[in-house]
């Protein structure tokens, strides 16, 4: 489907945007502009991910990547059709770049993009239900300036933590290909290696999170155990980097609507496990 052609206003700029958002148009944090280069094929994204100098170059390249057809396809499609709840806001309609501290010692990763939540606002976890629950509870730990994230440019801001998602596009019925997250596999990769040097525990939510994160461990050449412990709220997967490093993969389960409306996921068991992973990072209460 072709962008739509209604400008419409920021929620908190005012400014007039079409949906979905070209780059380098004037969108609150937009990494990217009219030269990044855009992966439009699979064979595309493991180079330009490599060639990532640092994670601002990722984030730029990750956010106008059109490798997946059918992950475009729906992304562009939801951001014209929109829900009639936003219906008078323009949305983002791109990847969702990994957000937060550059030099953070905590990644947090999750499943893919919600569609009427980080597909519209640009951000990851961001205008939605789950981004509710992940934002409060990180500001509860001290880790998030704002106890709520409702859209780019609102003063959020993460202390020592950075959030991304395995898959960077929304998928259709939230359920992502798996040549889909194969062909994403690698902006992961090159996250955390940018990252590395600082990280000192991954949060992983979610079943899909915690598969992701251990295949990229193993991708990466860093130690980890097979079989790994099976995936559970709280268990902990120890990794080692290839610098000999421990490096903790805590699970979580996910801040989906369905385990925080069912309370299969409480507030209490997320806040238990951000403290298990501050302790497991060793760091001070």
């Amino acid at each position: 489907m072709p962008a739509d052609p209604l400008r419409l206003p920021h929620p908190l700029t005012g400014q007039a945007f079409g949906s979905p958002v070209p780059p380098g148009t004037g969108w609150p944090d937009d990494p990217a502009d009219g030269a990044t280069p855009v992966a439009t094929a699979p064979a595309d994204v493991p180079g330009l991910a490599a060639d990532a100098a640092d994670l601002a170059e990722l984030d730029a390249r990750v956010s106008v990547c059109r490798a997946c057809p059918r992950l475009v396809g729906w992304r562009e499609d939801v951001a014209v059709m929109k829900r009639r709840a936003f219906a008078g806001q323009p949305y983002w309609g791109r990847p969702i770049a990994g957000w937060g501290d550059p030099g953070a010692w905590l990644l947090v990763v999750g499943l893919a993009p919600a569609a009427h939540g980080g597909n519209r606002t640009g951000r990851v976890f961001t205008g939605d239900r789950s981004g509710d629950w992940i934002f409060a509870a990180l500001h509860r730990a001290g880790f998030a300036a704002l106890p709520t994230s409702d859209a780019a440019g609102d003063g959020q801001a993460l202390h020592g933590v950075r959030i991304a998602a395995a898959v960077r596009c929304a998928p259709p019925a939230n359920r992502p290909e798996p040549a889909e997250r194969d062909t994403c596999a690698p902006w992961l990769d090159r996250e955390v290696t940018l990252l590395e040097p600082g990280l000192r525990a991954v949060l992983a939510l979610g079943a899909f999170a915690y598969a992701a994160a251990l295949a990229s461990a193993r991708r990466l050449g860093w130690t980890a155990p097979a079989p790994p412990p099976r995936f559970g709220h709280g268990v902990v997967a120890p990794l080692v980097t290839t610098s000999g490093r421990p490096l903790p993969l805590v699970a979580s389960y996910h801040v989906s609507q369905q385990n925080t409306f069912t309370g299969r996921l409480t507030q209490a068991m997320l806040d238990g496990v951000l403290v298990q992973v501050r302790e497991h990072a060793r760091l001070p209460a």
